[in-house]
C-alpha cells in the first residue's frame, strides 16, 4: 500500500495496531496487566495466521510491548528486527490484577476501566501520557512509511484515540480482537480509522 499525504503535502505513513494472540486470560476477559502470561495454542495459530495479513505493508518500523505474549506474537507472525519499547506495555491494573469486569463490580458496580480508578495500578491520564510519548517517538518513522506496533487490547484502543485526537474515554467504543490487524491512516491532514479488526484467518478454521 502506498503512503498517503496530509493536508501539508507531507507523506504520512499508516500505524498498524495488533494485538497479541488469546490467553488464557484474554479468553475468560481476566484483566491482564503485568503479569506474563502465555499464550494459548490457539493464540500461537492466530499469531501465526497474521503473517499472511501483516506481508501486503513494507514497515518502516516495528515495535513491541515487552510482555511475552506480545513478543511471542511478534515472533510467530515472522517479524524481525523488532524494537522493545516499554511504554506499549499494558495498564497496569493494580488491585485489579487478574479480575473480570464482573468481579470488580461486586464491589464497584458502576466500574469500567475507562471512567473508574485502578487501586495500586494506572490511572488513565498516566496510560494516556504513555501513548502520547509513543506516537510522538514514531512521528520521525512515519515520515517514512508504516508502522506496526503489536501490543495489547486496553493499551491498543488508548494508542488509537491518542492518534485520532478523540477523548480517551472514545476507547471504550473501539474492541480489539486478539491478533486483528487495525489500520489508522491520515486524510489529508485528519486522522482516520482506515480498518479495524481484520479478521485473522485462524478464527476461520
Amino acid at each position: 500500500m502506498a503512503k498517503v499525504e496530509n493536508n501539508a503535502g507531507a507523506s504520512v505513513g499508516r500505524l498498524i495496531l495488533v494485538r497479541h494472540g488469546e490467553t488464557e486470560w484474554s479468553r475468560t476477559a481476566r484483566h491482564t496487566g503485568r503479569t506474563d502470561i502465555p499464550l494459548t495454542e490457539h493464540g500461537e495459530r492466530q499469531a501465526q495466521a497474521l503473517t499472511k495479513q501483516l506481508h501486503r505493508w513494507s514497515f518502516a518500523r516495528v515495535v513491541v510491548s515487552p510482555r511475552a505474549r506480545s513478543l511471542r506474537t511478534a515472533e510467530l507472525a515472522g517479524l524481525i528486527g523488532f524494537t522493545v519499547d516499554d511504554d506499549l506495555a499494558e495498564w497496569d491494573y493494580g488491585d485489579y490484577e487478574g479480575l473480570t469486569r464482573d468481579q470488580i463490580r461486586g464491589n464497584d458496580p458502576q466500574w469500567t476501566i475507562w471512567t473508574g480508578t485502578t487501586p495500586g495500578g494506572e490511572t488513565i491520564e498516566q496510560v494516556s501520557a504513555r501513548a502520547e510519548r509513543v506516537i510522538r517517538r514514531l512521528g520521525p518513522d512515519l515520515a517514512d512509511g508504516d508502522v506496526l506496533v503489536v501490543s495489547h487490547g486496553h493499551f491498543g484502543r488508548v494508542l488509537a484515540t491518542t492518534w485520532l485526537r478523540f477523548p480517551i474515554t472514545a476507547a471504550a467504543a473501539l474492541h480489539m480482537e486478539p491478533a486483528a490487524a487495525c489500520v489508522l491512516g491520515d486524510d489529508r491532514g485528519q486522522p482516520v480509522i482506515e480498518q479495524w479488526n481484520l479478521p485473522n484467518p485462524a478464527n476461520e478454521q
